[in-house]
């Protein structure tokens, strides 16, 4: 047995691990596209460092885009074998890939606007919607706790990371010549006090663990320190200074934790009375998603939920779809709360906002 790191190996993104069995089976933990690489970013995508065609089966841990952005991609190449998920990550998956794919278009479609202006040919996207859709048909829904064959030689089950919604950890058992070898593979783990999901299940002792350590030498802030300082942050800028609060986010998990965050200030009378705005058409999918599996949440959300049906929605709360109202955003004059990705501010509407508002206006 051979395990060889194609990504996520001292950088955080790209996660792509490849399983080789004793009788030369592949299998693909993960599939992730690289992130804020600069210039390295494209090639490092376009390199997978193996074979595509040779690869059996692909397991994947959740559905945020550094773990399974480059799926289409793979296929594209050639993969033709399952993609194991749990039901929640397919789900997610289906916006999440589309939303790589029509980014990718749009970008380009602007680059090769300047490409064709000095007479070079255009370029393609890494992929597109009908390689996305040829993806998600090979997706195989495997709950919890579900021990689930392979093949001959390996076998695997899901365990809860509580990172986000469907994310899990991949405990896999792994016959080879001298003996059964037990394989953990963390995925991202979530931190046990969570706003929103149930915390990280335990997992088996295992003979390799493969364990994400991005943030294993800091100490977090409870979420009442978190909820806090945030609370501060709203009086001082929307009270006190009339201004805006740009909040970039990713628009799957951290979006719809500051939304519920928001709901129970708003439930407790806390918040004040200004405009709160998710300018972000995924997360407005993905919180849609959310919504549909409450399986995922925490004691404390269900008890919320009790009073409150929907956890991320309140007065004076807008999700906002619309391109031009989107833009609107970008000239209003009142104090406000802007919920928007990336969560990086590397690219989508954040940076539109962040653009508009650099320099100080009137109320600002």
């Amino acid at each position: 047995m051979k395990i060889a790191f194609h990504g996520a190996a001292q950088t955080v993104t790209g996660s792509r691990h490849l399983l080789t069995t004793d009788s030369g089976k592949k299998i693909l933990l993960d599939c992730g596209f690289f992130q804020g690489m600069g210039k390295e970013t494209d090639g490092l995508n376009q390199h997978f460092g193996f074979n595509p065609r040779e690869v059996e089966s692909l397991i994947l841990s959740h559905a945020h885009i550094d773990h399974s952005g480059n799926i289409p991609f793979l296929v594209k190449q050639g993969f033709r074998g399952k993609i194991y998920a749990t039901p929640a990550t397919k789900d997610l998956c289906e916006v999440m890939l589309a939303d790589t794919a029509h980014i990718q278009e749009n970008d380009l479609r602007h680059f090769n606007k300047r490409r064709k202006e000095k007479g070079l040919p255009p370029l393609q996207p890494l992929f597109d919607q009908g390689d996305v859709d040829m993806a998600l048909k090979l997706f195989h829904e495997v709950p919890y706790e579900k021990k689930f064959r392979v093949n001959e030689e390996v076998e695997f089950h899901f365990t809860d990371s509580g990172h986000i919604l469907g994310s899990a950890a991949v405990n896999l058992k792994v016959k080879t010549k001298s003996g059964e070898k037990k394989i953990f593979f963390s995925g991202d783990i979530g931190r046990p006090n969570d706003k929103i999901l149930l915390p990280p299940s335990p997992f088996p002792q295992a003979d390799v663990i493969i364990c994400e350590s991005t943030y294993g030498n800091r100490i977090h802030s409870t979420p009442e320190e978190a909820e806090k300082r945030l609370f501060n942050i709203i009086y001082e800028t929307c009270v006190q200074r009339n201004g805006k609060i740009i909040i970039p986010a990713f628009a799957l998990g951290r979006t719809q934790e500051v939304v519920y965050v928001l709901n129970n200030m708003k439930n407790k009378r806390m918040l004040p009375d200004i405009k709160v705005y998710v300018d972000s058409p995924l997360a407005i999918n993905a919180t849609e998603i959310m919504r549909a599996h409450p399986e995922g949440f925490n004691a404390d959300i269900r008890e919320v939920m009790k009073r409150d049906p929907d956890p991320f929605g309140f007065g004076g709360l807008k999700y906002i779809q619309d391109v031009n109202e989107s833009k609107a955003l970008n000239t209003f004059s009142e104090a406000c709360i802007i919920i928007s990705a990336s969560g990086m501010a590397e690219a989508g509407r954040v940076l539109h906002a962040i653009k508009s508002w650099r320099t100080p206006c009137s109320g600002q």
